[in-house]
């Protein structure tokens, strides 16, 4: 029978995590669920224990930290990841395991549904959509809903999981790994209600918005470093050409160089724009090596079985 651990990330969710851990019970009974908490000031550890959790502590701050550190310790087939203020639907988690296993993935993600203004604003909305777009034109085929907490995984994927994000931007990382190693995945559409009254988000719009745009950012300089300083290289070249234009324009009319400094710039954004390319080429080719690492750590791994086989 797979093992199924429900992971549980807290940073002072005293009031909703009794629902959470009371919900999951009851969609998974099989399942063993833990929570790590978060340098919490109020009851979340108590609230937690006493709810029959696994309770566990993590010192370093932030949401990266904690999901590294749960990754590292926890040894299970399945992994079901959900953040700790009740805003997801617990009875969606046996459907996405199922799925999951039938088909043989990777990671489920649950996309969210929801038509409280509330629970999903409008802003929130629009930078999960741009920030979705930018991933998936960056990296290739992507999800309607990259930023969504409540993910099904694999152990083949949390075990092969670099995990450098340390606070919120960690769902562009695990979108980003599958990504790169084109892991099977899949969404599967999830309720999204509001938090609990008294309940506060930790989600600041636009710091966490920097942050994850930041992510992006970097895991793309990581990731596909040649097309990031390809773009380097090709917008010194341009401005290093438009600059010359005249002054070669100039020493064919009169034979001079006037504007000595400009055609010294136009030299040192030409050597920029080489330099750039070189540094893409070479760190394209330890990327290489480094997916490929990762891609072999993934496959000593045996892939999720079916429901039939579990049977």
């Amino acid at each position: 029978m797979s093992r199924i651990a429900v992971l549980i990330p807290c940073y002072n969710e005293a009031l909703s995590i009794p629902v959470v851990i009371r919900d999951f019970q009851a969609a998974l009974p099989e399942a063993r669920i833990y929570v790590y908490d978060n340098n919490s000031t109020d009851d979340t550890w108590a609230a937690a224990h006493t709810a029959n959790a696994v309770v566990r502590r993590q010192e370093l701050q932030g949401k990266g930290h904690v999901i590294r550190r749960m990754f590292a310790d926890v040894e299970a087939d399945i992994y079901v990841l959900v953040d700790g203020d009740a805003t997801y639907d617990a009875a969606d988690a046996p459907a996405m395991i199922r799925r999951l296993r039938d088909e043989q993935l990777d990671m489920v993600v649950g996309s969210r549904i929801s038509d409280e203004l509330e629970a999903y604003r409008r802003g929130h909305r629009f930078g999960n959509w741009l920030l979705t777009e930018l991933t998936g034109h960056i990296f290739g085929r992507t999800f309607t809903d990259m930023l969504s907490g409540y993910r099904v995984f694999s152990r083949r994927f949390v075990k092969s999981y670099p995990a450098h994000a340390s606070g919120f931007e960690v769902e562009t990382e695990l979108t980003v790994h599958a990504l790169e190693q084109q892991m099977p995945v899949a969404e599967h559409p999830t309720r999204y209600v509001s938090r609990m009254q008294g309940s506060q988000s930790k989600l600041s719009t636009w710091l966490d918005g920097g942050r994850i745009l930041w992510t992006i950012v970097k895991l793309t300089k990581n990731g596909k470093p040649l097309a990031f300083f390809s773009a380097g290289a090709a917008a010194c070249a341009a401005l290093s050409f438009g600059l010359a234009i005249p002054l070669f324009r100039t020493f064919l009319e009169t034979g001079l160089v006037p504007r000595f400094p400009t055609a010294v710039l136009c030299a040192a954004l030409a050597l920029l724009a080489g330099g750039l390319l070189v540094c893409g080429l070479i760190l394209d080719t330890v990327t290489l090596g480094r997916r490929e690492r990762k891609h072999l750590t993934y496959l000593a791994y045996a892939p999720p079985r079916s429901s039939e086989e579990v049977r």
